[in-house]
């Protein structure tokens, strides 16, 4: 019998029989792409994408660019006829061959990361592609991007998250502009993942104490490149129907549930880790959530003879904590009772010391009333805790001050790590190869992607050929926007005439916005229609704009929610419905779309709610500019060169700032971004344009992709003691 591999190569077995058994159904010449499909590598493969396509795009299109499920569907006559196509069958070779070149390359070990001690990554959700939805959006597209990171470095890392079921809520908005909600079964076996097992075969189980009962789970492997991700999973016939939801639905509006689900996250990754026989030198924890694991570690530690205090000090030194919330009510607290009913013997490890646990988790430790937190739990069990951006490292230092008494904000041991974005996956092919022919070679590798100097060469690029890049992107989306909006209002149950109204206008041609994110209040949506005469004589001006919006507001969020019916009233304006559209169920493949083909990037939040707010990032890895407040990234950014910005004036009155912020976006649009788009030589180029297209490119790659993040992570918190 095979003997399981233990450690961050457990599961490796079960992916590969997955593989096997996929491969058996596919014409000889195209088994190699079963064992693509079973790893994401395919997902920033410049041609891996294409190649599915060029099988059968209508079935791609159907299956939601899942590659097992379209390999298990598509029609034995596309097969056949790709199985025939020698193009096809060599690029499929060289895809799987460029993969496995990749996870035989040795690891990356800096004396505190190795092989057999990984960083091990814990977080609520992970996004690196929209076949597996179990994310929401930026701080799972963080988590997924770091991910693919360190399968380009060779780190020795794993992700450790929940198999939600159903996933995070789809939107559907009706003819007025109203969010409804709506969620599906999403069947782990029709997808690129395998459950772990043992020695015997079958799924390794695991128990955990949650409410009063023992919950099992099983766990499945994701190959993310060379980094696993191992999800937990608590859909087991043995289970009551109450433990089986835990891992149901992403951030559950329930909130014990939602604490249900922390506990197996932390407490259940722990020892999903023991069982896999991983031994993590770092626990990263990504957010507050899965900040259990500390009272687990700390009641293992006690189990040995320690005292509370003593056994913390050692798990401090074992954990990170990154914070990613700016505002107080998005860290949530819970009561003493809450927390005893959900995770009654995990307190109950800890002895006599449950009070101390529960102190450290109160902004006010002596005050018994006050609820526990999960972000304070975090910070005073980490050995390091950092934000996301400059701005919100000091934002953090203001807003959790009180946990360290006696020190000035100054001197709060909070840092920052400013986010990036995994370039390849969000810079598109075209724009890669374009960079390939013109930046040194070997730009992307790790070592000098991160040097400014690699990046001088954009200067070079002929105008005509990154101009000519940008409009294909724009081409691309545009073909893609017009049957989207045709789909999406006839859903709604619009007219006829307002449903083909885009689908006939919509220009590929026209200076196009896009502002693409969570639809909560802060991020001010409202404010590109807050003077509706003005913006709607730009929309239709001799030099017009159009303009497309997407994101979901959250399900608790009415908000958020009458700031998008808001944006529904323009509706009777019969200039909207040629120039504006909405995009229902903003995912990671629409975000793809919008922030490549794109012309600006709009980014209005409310200064210095926006932590990091790093889709700006991705689109500028496509040279799509930025036009955003001097918050989170951008303020690190931006350089006058390189986009525009609106000031960070912030003004206590809200309706003043507002009034304030809006004028200056308007004016901004009105008396730069628009006359330097359109102002065009005899070739139809925009010299100035393409001109702040490069510092674009030049002044963000190397700064903002996630090759320097994952280095300051490994220089600066995860070597640092």
């Amino acid at each position: 019998m095979e003997r399981r591999r233990r450690g961050i190569a457990s599961g490796e077995r079960d992916i590969r029989r997955a593989a096997q058994a996929l491969a058996r159904y596919l014409p000889t010449r195209l088994a190699p792409l079963a064992s693509i499909a079973y790893n994401f590598s395919w997902v920033w493969h410049p041609d891996g994408e294409q190649l599915f396509r060029d099988i059968d795009a209508h079935r791609w299109r159907l299956c939601g660019q899942n590659a097992v499920r379209f390999l298990q569907e598509t029609p034995e006559e596309s097969l056949n006829r790709a199985a025939m196509d020698e193009s096809i069958v060599a690029r499929a070779e060289y895809l799987c061959e460029a993969m496995e070149q990749t996870l035989a390359r040795p690891a990356r070990e800096d004396g505190v990361v190795t092989t057999e001690q990984p960083v091990a990554f814990f977080c609520a959700e992970f996004g690196f592609h929209r076949s597996m939805p179990v994310y929401s959006g930026g701080l799972g597209v963080l988590a997924g991007d770091i991910l693919k990171e360190a399968s380009d470095q060779a780190l020795p890392f794993v992700g450790v998250g929940l198999m939600y079921r159903k996933g995070y809520f789809h939107q559907r908005v009706d003819a007025r502009g109203w969010q409804h909600e709506y969620w599906y079964e999403t069947d782990p076996e029709r997808r690129a993942c395998a459950k772990v097992t043992g020695n015997d075969g079958r799924p390794i189980s695991i128990k955990v104490p949650i409410w009063d009962e023992e919950v099992a789970f099983h766990i499945w492997r994701v190959d993310v490149g060379r980094s696993p991700l191992f999800l937990l999973d608590t859909e087991l016939p043995e289970n009551t129907p109450r433990t089986r939801f835990i891992t149901s639905r992403l951030y559950e509006g329930n909130r014990q549930v939602r604490l249900a689900q922390y506990a197996m996250l932390g407490v259940g990754g722990l020892l999903a880790l023991d069982a896999l026989q991983i031994t993590p030198s770092v626990i990263h924890m990504n957010e507050g959530h899965p900040a259990t694991v500390t009272l687990e570690l700390v009641g293992r530690e006690m189990a040995q003879g320690r005292s509370f205090e003593e056994a913390s000090e050692v798990v401090r030194q074992r954990v990170v904590f990154t914070t990613h919330t700016p505002v107080p009510a998005g860290n949530e607290t819970y009561t003493k009772d809450e927390i005893l009913a959900v995770m009654p013997r995990v307190l109950r490890n800890l002895g006599d010391d449950v009070e101390a646990a529960l102190r450290l988790g109160r902004i006010n430790p002596d005050d018994r009333n006050e609820s526990s937190g999960m972000t304070a739990l975090a910070i005073r069990m980490s050995r390091s805790t950092n934000a996301v951006s400059r701005i919100h490292g000091g934002v953090s230092r203001g807003m959790w001050q009180p946990l360290f008494p006696g020190r000035a904000v100054e001197s709060v041991p909070i840092t920052h790590v400013t986010n990036g974005a995994h370039l390849p996956s969000w810079m598109t092919p075209q724009m890669r190869r374009l960079l390939d022919r013109h930046l040194p070679d070997g730009w992307q590798a790790p070592e000098r992607v991160t040097d400014p100097a690699t990046w001088r060469a954009v200067d070079k690029i002929p105008d005509a050929e990154l101009w000519a890049v940008s409009r294909e992107s724009s081409h691309r989306m545009a073909a893609w926007v017009r049957s989207k909006t045709v789909t999406d209002r006839l859903t709604r149950g619009d007219t006829i005439d307002y449903v083909m109204q885009a689908a006939q206008t919509f220009d590929p041609e026209v200076l196009t916005l896009g502002f693409a994110r969570r639809l909560a209040s802060y991020k001010r949506l409202y404010l590109l229609t807050h003077d509706r005469d003005r913006m709607l004589r730009m929309l239709d001006g001799p030099r017009p704009l159009q303009l497309l919006f997407a994101g979901k507001a959250h399900p608790m969020d009415d908000d958020g929610k009458r700031m998008l019916e808001q944006m529904f009233s323009l509706k009777s304006d019969p200039r909207t419905g040629r120039r504006v559209a909405f995009l229902e169920d903003y995912d990671i493949g629409l975000a793809s779309l919008l922030t490549a083909g794109c012309d600006v990037w709009i980014n209005l939040p409310r200064p210095t709610l926006e932590a990091s707010g790093t889709s700006g990032i991705k689109a500028a890895f496509n040279a799509t500019l930025n036009l955003s407040v001097l918050d989170g990234w951008w303020a690190e950014a931006y350089d006058g060169t390189n986009g525009w910005a609106i000031a960070d004036n912030r003004e206590e009155n809200h309706a003043v700032q507002d009034a304030r912020d809006a004028v200056a976006l308007y004016d901004l649009l009105e008396r730069e971004v628009v006359p330097l788009f359109y102002d065009r030589d005899a070739n139809g180029i925009p010299r100035g344009w393409v001109a702040r297209m490069k510092a674009c490119l030049r002044t963000i790659g190397p700064r903002f992709c996630a090759t320097r993040m994952l280095d300051d992570y490994v220089r600066n918190i995860y070597s640092a003691r």
